[in-house]
């Protein structure tokens, strides 16, 4: 199967990217499942059913979350009742929404994916690695079909450290497809298959625009490290954007990847495409 995870949605512009060039992106890389990080699509802070419905609309198959899963609250509504939408699943028993889930993809095949949230640096939650062991013995990845439950296996980790992504990633090799980090904003160059199958990158970027902060207009970001002063809400920027994410084709029969390469498009950032 050939998939596509693209790092998290900041605003206009990265709806604008995502609307302009992945549409053509499916047919081009012949793509059978789609995943997106879009806790921040919705003017940089969570997300609405609207925006969720353009992202299906335009080839997104299923959105994975993060700490901003929440700040729009208007998507409380729907995610219990929209299995296509993931939020973190170490938040506590109760919370509105799931943390994983089993989708279908063409011919006949099972896509599993795992929404954890880091601990270092972050909001406290349950420990990530229980969650993704809970998701790991739910959805299991064989070359006996006796066995398997699922065809691939991704797992979304936002957080903030690049060691808790690593350690995440080898904890999981041979039981996922792909690890991938989301949160930083900044797509990472350590893109690999591990020892034991899975593909791994720290982080997978942003879609948006990189003449910013982390996705941001400069001048407050700026303003706070320099004064320590909050003088304004961010902003999300709102030049060009760019699409940046993870292509990862994995083996019918083991669900583990033989093939991982980024993918960045757009206006910032230098472009690479992986071929088929």
């Amino acid at each position: 199967m050939r998939l596509l995870f693209l790092g998290d949605i900041v605003g206009r512009s990265g709806r604008t990217i995502i609307r302009e060039r992945l549409p053509d992106l499916r047919k081009q890389l012949k793509l059978d499942f789609v995943i997106v990080n879009a806790e921040n699509a919705a003017a940089g802070f969570g997300l609405t059913s609207k925006i969720c419905n353009e992202l299906f609309d335009q080839g997104v198959d299923m959105i994975s979350g993060g700490n901003h899963s929440f700040d729009q609250k208007e998507i409380m509504s729907i995610m219990d009742s929209e299995p296509r939408i993931l939020r973190p699943a170490n938040f506590p028993t109760g919370t509105p929404g799931r943390g994983m889930h089993l989708y279908d993809a063409p011919r006949g095949k099972k896509v599993a994916v795992i929404n954890v949230m880091g601990q270092v640096f972050m909001q406290p939650l349950g420990d990530p690695f229980q969650a993704v062991k809970a998701g790991l013995e739910k959805y299991r990845l064989s070359d006996n079909p006796m066995v398997r439950t699922a065809d691939v296996v991704i797992v979304d980790i936002h957080g903030e450290a690049t060691s808790e992504k690593m350690a995440m990633g080898h904890y999981c090799d041979g039981r996922a497809s792909l690890v991938v980090g989301t949160h930083s904003h900044v797509p990472t160059a350590d893109t690999q298959i591990l020892d034991g199958g899975t593909a791994f990158q720290c982080d997978a970027g942003m879609c948006g625009d990189y003449n910013s902060v982390i996705g941001n207009e400069i001048d407050e970001p700026l303003n706070r490290f320099l004064t320590k002063i909050n003088r304004k809400r961010y902003e999300p920027a709102k030049g060009p954007g760019t699409m940046s994410g993870v292509f990862i084709e994995t083996d019918d029969k083991t669900g583990l990847a033989k093939r991982a390469e980024p993918l960045r498009i757009g206006a910032r950032l230098i472009e690479t495409v992986p071929e088929v």
